[in-house]
């Protein structure tokens, strides 16, 4: 009979198993799509400022999104309560996700009992930072910022904040070049900042 054995049809796309399917997109239709998103932004503003703003709102959605999926996929609908464990599943889970490897590098320095003390994920320490609430993910190659002259690391910069938002760790987070010395292309840093209340609650919890 024509359909035996064939997969079960799902009428409704939202009636789907959130499986993990296939893991990459063509870099061709990204491009494509991330360029015509940013060339519609582009008219609606009269500056760049704006323009990165509008990305990092776009972004914002994107990450909130991407939080919910992968807490059910990777981590069995839990989520992550710490700010070192929330940090790492950025820079672990949620990069490889996106760009299909964990990230370059993400650094942080915390204030603990008077001591200034630095700690670091991934492959080494860049550089410390003299305020507690500020943690830095540097990237040498980041995807989108192949598409345009000025920083569309802003988009990936929301995606960060939709993902601590929606964790319950509210921080602003920004994109910035940093000139690397030898080469014409900077690397891309992305800057968190965290919200006081979470540095509070991080400090109950020991």
């Amino acid at each position: 009979m024509i359909g035996v054995g064939k997969a079960k049809q799902y009428a409704n796309v939202l009636d789907k198993p959130l499986s993990r399917g296939r893991q990459e997109v063509s870099l061709s239709a990204f491009a494509f799509l991330f360029s015509e998103l940013v060339q519609y932004n582009q008219t609606q503003v009269d500056n760049i400022a704006e323009l990165e703003r509008r990305l990092e709102d776009a972004g914002y959605a994107v990450g909130a999104r991407v939080l919910e999926l992968l807490c059910h996929r990777e981590k069995g609908n839990r989520r992550e309560t710490r700010l070192l464990g929330i940090l790492s599943f950025i820079h672990s889970t949620v990069w490889k996700v996106l760009f299909g490897k964990v990230v370059y590098l993400i650094t942080f320095c915390i204030w603990k009992d008077n001591l200034y003390q630095k700690r670091y994920v991934a492959d080494s320490l860049e550089k410390g930072t003299e305020h507690e609430d500020e943690y830095m993910i540097s990237e040498k190659e980041l995807l989108v910022n192949h598409m345009g002259a000025f920083n569309c690391g802003a988009f990936v910069a929301g995606i960060v904040r939709g993902v601590l938002d929606s964790a319950g760790f509210p921080a602003v987070v920004t994109a910035h070049f940093v000139p690397i010395e030898g080469q014409q292309r900077p690397r891309t840093t992305i800057l968190i900042k965290f919200a006081e209340e979470v540095l509070r609650r991080e400090a109950r919890l020991g």
